[in-house]
C-alpha cells in the first residue's frame, strides 16, 4: 500500500518491512558483538516497540534476559511532556547492565527519564537501543547506543508506531501526509 487512512490522517509509505529489517539486522549485528561478556537485560518499552523487540531478538538469537515495561508520554501526534508508568518491570535491575529497547526516540524524553529512573533504581548501566531516532528533533540527553535508522523528524505509523492507537499492525512505515 502506498497510501493509508488513520482516523482523519493521511499517511504514504516510507520504509519498507525490508529496509527496517536490514538495518535491525546491522544493528544487532553490533550489538551482539558489545555484549559478548555481559549478561544485559533487555526491557522492552510497549507498546510501540513490540514489534522492533521480536525482528531484534530474532536476529540476537541467544540466551537473553527479556523484561517489558509499559509507559507513554505521547497523545496524537505530539509528547504530553510528562511520562506515564503503565506497567513497571518486574525484573530487580539492581547491579544489571539494561538494554532499553525502544520503537523511536525522537525528543529524547521518554529515555531520558528512564535512563534516570533505572539509574536510580540501582542499575549498573543503561543503555538505549532504538529501531528508529529523530537525531533533529532531540531535546534531552538521550542519544541512543544503538540505533537501526535515523529518520528526518515526520510524524509516522507502522510497525509498533501509532496515531491514537490506530496504525501498530502495519508491517511498513509511513508517514503523515501535510497539504
Amino acid at each position: 500500500m502506498e497510501r493509508i487512512q488513520l482516523k482523519d490522517k493521511q499517511f504514504e509509505l516510507f520504509i519498507t518491512e525490508a529496509e527496517l529489517s536490514d538495518a535491525i539486522g546491522v544493528m544487532a549485528a553490533r550489538l551482539k558483538t558489545d555484549i559478548a561478556s555481559m549478561n544485559p537485560l533487555f526491557i522492552g518499552i510497549l507498546n510501540g516497540a513490540f514489534m522492533f523487540i521480536a525482528d531484534l531478538m530474532r536476529h540476537l538469537n541467544g540466551p537473553y534476559e527479556l523484561a517489558f515495561a509499559r509507559y507513554f508520554s505521547y497523545q496524537g501526534t505530539g509528547s504530553t511532556g510528562q511520562l506515564q508508568e503503565v506497567m513497571p518491570v518486574c525484573a530487580d535491575v539492581r547491579g544489571r547492565q539494561l538494554i532499553l529497547l525502544e520503537d523511536i526516540v525522537d525528543s529524547g524524553y521518554t529515555m531520558h527519564s528512564l535512563k534516570a529512573k533505572f539509574k536510580a533504581d540501582g542499575a549498573a548501566e543503561v543503555k538505549v537501543a532504538t529501531m528508529l531516532f529523530k537525531p533533529t528533533a532531540l531535546e534531552y540527553d538521550a542519544r541512543p547506543d544503538y540505533t537501526a535508522m535515523e529518520i528526518p523528524n515526520d510524524f509516522i505509523v507502522g510497525h509498533g508506531l501509532d496515531y491514537n492507537g490506530m496504525g501498530r499492525a502495519y508491517r511498513d512505515i509511513y508517514r503523515i501526509v501535510t497539504n
